[in-house]
């Protein structure tokens, strides 16, 4: 991973419910969070949208 230092504008009173919210320690470490879980989350919308009706999904109970 490589780290850069960096300014940017936040909502602070934002960066810290996220902080809480996300259980960590500092603001930088919840932007990191948060970016990543942002990446996540498109990757998998991306995935859906390009298989769309080709995954099939059994849940526990069928």
């Amino acid at each position: 991973m490589s780290v850069t230092m960096t300014s940017i504008r936040l909502d602070t009173d934002l960066a810290d419910e996220a902080v809480k919210v996300l259980g960590v320690k500092s603001r930088t470490e919840a932007v990191h969070v948060a970016l990543k879980e942002i990446v996540a989350l498109q990757r998998f919308k991306d995935l859906m949208t390009k298989n769309a009706g080709r995954l099939r999904f059994e849940g526990a109970g069928e």
